[in-house]
């Protein structure tokens, strides 16, 4: 097993449809200015409700890459 070292950042997805997707949108997000991506950890959901109905939904994740040699 090789040593790596890892660095972690906290990012905040959105999505009108789902917890999933707002996750999805913050990691395909990162994907576009960082490299070695290797996995995340969900720290926080929130929402937001309208007339009794979940219109949107904020999720924190830690995401986790390794750093270059």
């Amino acid at each position: 097993m090789s040593d790596h070292v890892y660095k972690a950042i906290e990012l905040t997805g959105s999505s009108p449809n789902s917890m999933e997707e707002a996750v999805s949108n913050a990691i395909a997000r990162a994907h576009k200015t960082l490299h070695n991506l290797r996995w995340f950890e969900v720290v926080d959901t929130r929402g937001h409700i309208e007339e009794g109905r979940i219109v949107h939904w904020q999720v924190t994740v830690k995401v986790n890459f390794t750093l270059d040699e």
